[in-house]
């Protein structure tokens, strides 16, 4: 299906900017769960209604989805459509409540591969996680906290980061989260990661966006059609001779799930072979998104014509 022309996502305009997400959360804290929610479904369908690249994204996805996967077990409809996006709002609100500690931690479960990263954590190891705009992050960030085990760095590419983390300090005062506004990984960018590695920190950043910033870029095969992907995260990890992993954190009954990932030991970017490299890297990426995805097909939060990003330049050759 066309989806309506769209520069870049960013772009598009947040639907996280902080005067919003502070009204969700205070909806929430004064009135509940239920009353939140039924103040939200006559937003979500409004929202739907009037922004037509967010509707269209979301039947594009959930049809790319379904015909991949069979996640859904049925062609989508409009039902599906609002559903993909009250999920969005309701994971905007755990997001606020994760980072004030008002979630309940209880109802978050994973698996043996966070023991893995933890462990490495603990000896000193730090490295690359590549993330998506999947699930509730935040959960990962504020279990990590309460056991002191990871020391997370999260590059962002716009210039809300200031203003979002105030935010969380607002919420939680004690929050060691670092939010790196990174608009070109220069030099200096790239010293200051790796002195955080080396400490044993992790760098979290997305690998399903095309930063703002002009970028390079290699094509995989993502729900059965070719989109574009931000080589950044293994041109990082190349550079800073460290591990890459995938963290996700998906919808799990009445709670979560957070997986974690081994990508790659490390990466390497052999002259000559440089982009093949990079793609087999991001392919593998993409594959482990898709599993995700059909264990919680609701869970995709990118709401643009993500197969269709433009600002996207291919990989160079070396």
């Amino acid at each position: 299906m066309s989806t309506p022309k769209v520069n870049h996502w960013a772009q598009m305009g947040e639907s996280t900017f902080v005067f919003g997400i502070w009204l969700l959360y205070w909806i929430h804290r004064l009135l509940g769960r239920w009353p939140f929610r039924l103040c939200l479904y006559p937003v979500v369908l409004m929202h739907w209604l009037r922004k037509p690249v967010v509707r269209q994204a979301s039947q594009q996805y959930l049809e790319r989805l379904q015909t991949s996967t069979d996640a859904l077990g049925k062609q989508p409809t409009v039902r599906d459509s609002l559903r993909h996006i009250s999920l969005f709002a309701e994971t905007m609100l755990d997001k606020l409540l994760a980072v004030s500690g008002r979630y309940q931690f209880s109802r978050v479960r994973s698996g043996p591969e966070r023991e893995e990263i933890y462990a490495a954590a603990a000896k000193g190891q730090g490295g690359i996680i590549v993330t998506a705009h999947i699930g509730c992050l935040e959960l990962c960030r504020a279990i990590a906290e309460q056991r002191s085990a990871l020391k997370l760095n999260i590059l962002v590419h716009t210039r809300h980061a200031e203003q979002f983390n105030r935010l969380l300090k607002r919420l939680n005062p004690h929050n060691d989260v670092n939010l790196l506004e990174v608009t070109e990984v220069s030099p200096a960018t790239a010293v200051l990661l790796n002195e955080k590695i080396a400490a044993g920190e992790f760098v979290a950043i997305a690998g399903d966006r095309v930063p703002v910033f002009a970028s390079q870029t290699v094509s995989a095969n993502f729900l059965g059609h070719q989109a574009p992907f931000p080589v950044g995260p293994w041109i990082l990890a190349s550079l800073l001779k460290c591990p890459v992993w995938l963290l996700g954190c998906i919808h799990d009954k009445d709670g979560y799930l957070i997986h974690f990932e081994r990508l790659a030991d490390s990466v390497k970017l052999p002259r000559g072979q440089r982009e093949a490299a990079i793609a087999e890297h991001v392919q593998r990426y993409a594959d482990a998104l898709t599993k995700l995805l059909k264990d919680s097909p609701y869970d995709w939060f990118n709401f643009f014509p993500f197969w269709d990003q433009s600002h996207a330049t291919p990989a160079s050759k070396p």
